[in-house]
């Protein structure tokens, strides 16, 4: 099956105790912080001047940054670890990570290959079986790549006969990959090591592979230059990476990321080239022409065009293209002109997630109101029925064999663990394959879908996840999440991190706001560039409607989110810091006038605007959360970032957060926790996924008066 293309990667390009033992509130305030020396540096912007005075925070190479650094995480240390059930909190939270994990399995070659975590292993390790039910040996352990488990894999690709898999990894959080090859049958790693990929995928053509890298960035700058020039290659099995054959690259764009992607039956090569993170170029090759060129399908990044992959010479496209739910669409290689283009799965009300082909069905996910719904179609395009779900919920992996019926999808709830289904295509038929066992009971919760109102009357769903039996009445605990931005729907789904909070009475909720992707593109403009405030306004009026409706008060009220989620939460407590009493900015976007200055910062300008243009800096200004911290009273604050996060360079948390304290003016305190040899998030280890969630949860906990 043809394997999502980088386009799609880069959206992806994606987690109490006694009142009489509490620290007392000023024990944490500004005396204890370390004295954050201020410059002079002011930029104008168009006749603005907009002073930047935590400018040196920007160097991450400096030892001034660095001891910084190592002062502000003593002063978080020290008041964590002054909870006095801090300890108890992340002795639970092991005991609930700690189950078996498993993915839907997928067929290469003669085996099938599926990751598994025994439960609290660093990182899952990738198992092969050649027998659904036989004996599953490991592929490759991610695990024995490093000591501390901050070696993490990203991409898998094998070639058609599944002889070898090439597989990226990264190290300590960073985007950086470099790729491997290990022969399958003998486990032996070959000696080809390709370096500097970055937003790539691995797709395979005949004894070689297509990939996505940069040049070699300047040393000591490989986690915050700016990201240019991006180009594909072809390497072959066996060779130094400098015999790579260039295949692809825009020298007069340099803001440019190309992915490339080769159909299952391997004869026509695919290209995607992105500006931003939303809306692509298309250009398709015909590999089994020795002549052919690249021929441009689109030439504009008016809107997305994923292929899925092929039926003879018609490329089956998924695509948002005159139809703001996306369709798919067939386009004729020979004939590729749009006004050809052929309907197959026509727009509907609801949202076509994705699409997945087994054996000339397609099997096609909706997302209605935030919930999954399976079709089946044939290639025509007519309606074969529904696939049956087990309950409401998500489906989120699907995983085929383009010539075989065996399907696997995954599905989970906010109450349900990950399970794995298996289906037959012909015959309509699922069956449970995997299920987990975990070592709590999910029974106790319950999980209810509200719609709300935001300040200009759109309604907003939101879903909202409590113990059986608690009592609404105005004074529980709660903690709210929020992404809104870059086309991506915060789906129901399940972690073991959030039910030590459950477990104690804490109401979980999650708003569905505008910018995201839950009702297609018109929903996600709704929330971009000039109209960003609409996320901000969706969150504070989902906070409104907690307290109206007696969840929570404005003094039990905890909110995160992260990388653009952190923006919402930075945006949100400077705009309403009377309304919350805990905030949690993680790895967020937090000066919005110089984000694009760093890696790939500037492919973000379609959700955002930049401040090279007028209009976009005076919006910007208005609620960049760096430049509007003013001297009131804050909520609880911990900031958290990683220092080898090159997605949203640390800069951001560090300048907010200085900012922060320099300007608190009420008790609470204002930390910032800087996570070593981590980055955005992704690979991050079990054992540092546990470590942050045991302190952001003591945080909370305490400061919400919580007793556990």
């Amino acid at each position: 099956m043809f394997v999502s293309l980088q386009i799609n990667e880069m959206r992806k390009v994606f987690t109490v105790i006694s009142i009489a033992a509490m620290i007392t509130q000023s024990e944490a305030q500004s005396d204890k912080y370390p004295k954050t020396k201020k410059v002079d540096t002011v930029d104008v912007y168009f006749g603005t001047k907009v002073s930047d005075p935590y400018r040196w925070l920007e160097d991450d190479n400096s030892k001034e940054t660095a001891e910084w650094v190592k002062q502000e995480n003593a002063v978080t240390y020290d008041y964590l670890s002054k909870i006095p059930f801090r300890e108890k909190v992340k002795t639970r939270l092991t005991q609930l990570w700690n189950y078996e994990k498993i993915s839907a399995p997928v067929k290469h070659g003669a085996y099938y290959y599926f990751y598994k975590n025994d439960g609290i292993q660093n990182q899952s390790v990738l198992y092969k079986q050649k027998d659904l039910g036989g004996e599953a040996t490991v592929a490759l352990d991610p695990n024995k790549l490093s000591t501390d488990g901050t070696v993490a894999l990203g991409g898998t690709g094998f070639d058609k006969k599944g002889k070898y898999m090439a597989y990226a990894f990264s190290k300590a959080g960073s985007d950086w990959e470099e790729i491997n090859i290990i022969e399958v049958e003998t486990g032996k790693k070959l000696p080809d090591a390709l370096k500097w990929v970055k937003f790539s995928g691995i797709s395979f053509k005949g004894d070689g592979f297509y990939y996505s890298r940069y040049d070699a960035p300047t040393q000591g700058k490989e986690l915050s230059k700016k990201n240019e020039y991006h180009k594909v290659y072809f390497h072959k099995i066996g060779d130094d990476q400098s015999k790579d054959v260039l295949v692809y690259e825009d020298r007069n764009n340099p803001l440019r990321n190309f992915g490339a992607g080769v159909t299952d039956d391997e004869r026509f090569l695919i290209i995607t080239g992105s500006e931003s993170t939303s809306g692509n170029n298309l250009l398709v090759k015909d590999l089994n022409d020795p002549k052919s060129e690249f021929k441009t399908i689109v030439s504009n990044f008016e809107n997305d065009f994923n292929v899925i992959d092929n039926n003879d010479d018609i490329l089956l496209v998924q695509t948002n293209y005159a139809a703001t739910n996306y369709q798919l669409i067939g386009i004729d290689f020979n004939n590729p002109s749009a006004n050809l283009w052929r309907t197959i799965i026509g727009q509907t009300n609801d949202l076509l997630k994705d699409v997945t082909i087994s054996e000339k069905k397609l099997i096609a996910n909706f997302l209605v109101d935030v919930q999954s719904r399976l079709l089946r179609y044939n290639f025509a395009g007519e309606l074969l029925g529904d696939i049956e779900l087990p309950q409401v919920g998500m489906v989120d992996a699907i995983s085929s064999n383009r010539e075989s019926s065996e399907l696997f999808f995954t599905f989970q709830n906010w109450t349900t663990p990950q399970e794995i289904y298996k289906y037959d295509v012909n015959k309509n038929n699922r069956e449970l394959y995997k299920k987990p066992t975990v070592p709590f009971s999910t029974d106790l919760f319950e999980t209810k879908q509200v719609f709300y109102n935001s300040k200009d009357g759109t309604k907003i769903p939101m879903f909202i996840t409590y113990k059986k039996g608690l009592e609404i009445n105005g004074n529980n605990p709660c903690f709210l999440y929020g992404y809104g931005g870059f086309n991506i729907s915060v789906t129901p789904s399940f972690s073991a991190s959030r039910m030590v909070f459950l477990e104690n009475g804490g109401i979980f909720a999650v708003a569905n706001l505008r910018g995201g992707g839950e009702y297609g593109e018109k929903w996600h403009k709704a929330g971009t560039v000039l109209n960003k405030q609409n996320v901000f306004d969706d969150f504070i009026s989902a906070a409104e409607f907690l307290i109206k409706e007696k969840y929570t008060s404005s003094d039990k009220l905890a909110i995160h989110g992260r990388s653009n989620g952190g923006l919402l939460i930075g945006a949100v407590m400077t705009q309403r810091p009377d309304l919350f009493k805990v905030a949690l900015p993680g790895v967020g976007v937090l000066d919005m006038l110089r984000y694009h200055k760093f890696t790939i910062g500037w492919a973000w300008a379609t959700d955002y605007g930049t401040s090279a243009d007028e209009k976009e800096f005076s919006y910007l200004l208005k609620y960049s959360p760096v430049h509007n911290v003013k001297q009131v009273a804050y909520p609880a604050t911990m900031v958290v970032t990683g220092d080898h996060d090159d997605r949203v360079v640390p800069a951001h948390s560090f300048k907010f957060a200085a900012t922060l304290q320099a300007n608190q003016q009420g008790s609470n305190p204002t930390l910032i926790r800087i996570d070593v040899n981590a980055g955005h998030g992704a690979g991050k280890p079990t054992s540092k996924q546990i470590d942050e969630w045991s302190d952001i949860w003591s945080f909370v906990m305490y400061n919400l008066g919580m007793k556990y």
